[in-house]
């Protein structure tokens, strides 16, 4: 099994020896974590794409709900949980600067919501091209 896009970040970027600064992250830096771990995986790694994460992010992956069902087709705005109702802060960092700056949680949510969406977690493609398309929304 590859290494974890978390790991790879974590060695790649050389972080303080602190537990809690090792969490603190800017998207583009869990981006390029997301890069190794997907070359190291796969030496064909040809690069993420924004319109493939669109895609993914909108459809329903096998499963009743897609990433949208909650956290709506334009997730620069609020969401709201298709099964609870419960408010969803943004997902795009562009609308709230928080999210993707968290590895251990981004890959928390990734396995939980991957699980709810497709049935399974996500490949590394996968959650390279979410990322890549919800950085590309302003």
């Amino acid at each position: 099994m590859p290494a974890s896009p978390f790991r790879a970040l974590a060695l790649a970027a050389g972080l303080a020896s602190s537990p809690a600064a090792a969490l603190a992250v800017a998207p583009s830096d869990l981006m390029r974590g997301y890069e190794n771990a997907a070359r190291a995986a796969s030496p064909s790694f040809a690069g993420f794409s924004a319109d493939r994460g669109g895609h993914l992010f909108r459809t329903p992956q096998g499963r009743e709900w897609s990433c949208a069902s909650c956290h709506g087709e334009a997730p620069t705005g609020t969401g709201r949980h298709a099964k609870t109702a419960k408010a969803i802060k943004p997902l795009a960092p562009s609308a709230n600067p928080s999210r993707f700056t968290d590895a251990a949680q981004v890959e928390k949510w990734f396995r939980r919501n991957c699980g709810d969406v497709l049935g399974r977690e996500c490949t590394v493609q996968e959650k390279g091209d979410i990322l890549a398309w919800l950085l590309s929304l302003r």
